[in-house]
């Protein structure tokens, strides 16, 4: 039986105050070839949240990775889709976009 893909698990949190600590901890899991984002946990965020996905898929873009965000909590969705920046992160895999499970 293949191992399970590894994958990111940021907390409960995604605000401003703890953004770059997450970041930073997303790049890190991104520069091991875990480009799964297991959004579950997260139940508080701001638009600082949409800034922190952007980035993670410019790193993700940059290692030829594919960035896949699963169980995005619809507070998320909507920031991104008041940001307008759904194209850019919740596109399908065939344009080389994360997906959205």
């Amino acid at each position: 039986m293949p191992a399970a893909t590894p994958l990111f698990q940021p907390g409960h949190l995604l605000t401003f105050g703890n953004a770059t600590t997450v970041l930073e901890q997303g790049l890190q899991a991104l520069a091991q070839q875990q480009s799964v984002i297991d959004m579950a946990a997260v139940t508080t965020v701001d638009s600082s949240a949409v800034a922190v996905l952007l980035a993670w898929q410019r790193a993700a873009s940059a290692s030829k990775l594919l960035l896949t965000l699963d169980n995005l909590p619809s507070n998320l969705h909507s920031l991104i889709a008041l940001y307008g920046v759904e194209d850019l992160l919740l596109s399908t895999a065939a344009g080389g976009h994360p997906v959205l499970r």
